[in-house]
């Protein structure tokens, strides 16, 4: 985010001084009462802030962030541990779930191109993976930004001299969802263990390359729909649909078969690229790297071009939804 510009005109009797914040390249009009301007005289030309354009000044502020949010959870530790365990829990009745599957199936999907025991131990890992990042980083920032709008704390966020869509993004880490992550290492390490086929070490180093495309997928998705509570003030149902669209994700596309389910996976796979998140992972690290068919080169190589297009799309959408903003006290 560039320097931040903030201009004062008075017109007559208004007791609310109009406001005019530019950032970036972007011009945002809101309304803010006079004791947000830095100078006490109506007329305020220009105060400028120093930029945050180090990548390591970010950072260090990510670790500040991560720091305070960990100082938080253990204040109230008994909070925490309920937290936790209950998230374990909830992961190992899900691992039994598809234990008693595998009683009365060797495979899931086609016998060509299907998912084992330990294979698909391996993908409900990457599952883990990518939704404990997601969870940690950004889903409890993304709940509570209608909050920030409704209260108008968010005029506090966009006069700070850093990125907005990085403060409100990344300011509270909840600490409790990364036990799913340390659960899934542990099954996929497992899973690596007993599976017949053992990856590369190219597969090893393009595994956690998907896997952060994975997180920024869902992550352009979830702040893309945060943004719109700018535009409707509440958007608690279209949240619920970020939770209903990414159930996609959570198994494999060998099984989206047949009349219905070949639509669904067209949907998801290349309109809304839920289902490349924790497929296109999964499968780099579980099959060789051979190309049998135009989809094992396709779905790699649109899985990255997905990722960029979401995030720049995200950025657009964030950043048009700012101009439109009002601050609560206008």
């Amino acid at each position: 985010m560039s320097n931040v510009e903030i201009k004062m005109t008075n017109e007559g009797r208004n007791q609310n001084d109009e406001c005019r914040i530019a950032i970036g390249h972007a011009s945002h009009n809101c309304l803010l009462p006079t004791a947000y301007c830095l100078l006490p005289t109506a007329n305020c030309q220009l105060t400028t802030f120093p930029a945050m354009h180090n990548l390591t000044a970010y950072l260090r502020v990510l670790l500040i962030f991560a720091r305070n949010s960990l100082v938080r959870d253990m204040t109230f530790r008994a909070n925490f541990i309920i937290e936790t365990v209950s998230s374990l829990g909830w992961m190992a009745m899900n691992l039994g779930f598809y234990v008693l599957i595998f009683q009365y199936t060797p495979m899931i999907g086609p016998a060509s191109a299907g998912w084992g025991k330990y294979e698909f131990f391996a993908f409900l890992s990457t599952t883990l993976l990518v939704n404990s990042i997601v969870q940690a980083l950004f889903m409890t920032n993304a709940d509570e930004f209608s909050e920030l709008i409704r209260t108008g704390n968010l005029d506090f966020a966009l006069l700070k001299p850093i990125d907005t869509q990085f403060l409100v993004s990344l300011q509270r880490v909840d600490w409790s969802s990364l036990s799913n992550f340390v659960f899934g290492c542990g099954l996929l390490a497992f899973s690596l263990l007993k599976m017949a086929y053992h990856p590369t070490l190219l597969q090893a180093l393009l595994y956690p390359l998907y896997v952060l495309a994975g997180v920024a997928i869902l992550y352009s998705l979830m702040i893309s729909l945060a943004a719109t509570s700018i535009w409707l003030g509440r958007n608690q149902t279209l949240y619920d649909f970020w939770f209903y669209i990414t159930n996609f994700s959570r198994y494999p596309m060998e099984i989206y078969a047949g009349p219905v389910g070949k639509p669904l996976r067209q949907v998801f796979t290349f309109l809304i690229p839920v289902l490349v998140v924790v497929n296109v992972p999964a499968r780099l690290l579980v099959r060789p790297l051979v190309l049998q068919n135009r989809e094992d080169w396709l779905l790699p190589a649109f899985a990255l071009l997905s990722t960029a297009v979401c995030l720049a799309g995200s950025r657009w959408v964030f950043h048009r939804a700012l101009e439109s903003y009002r601050s609560a006290s206008s």
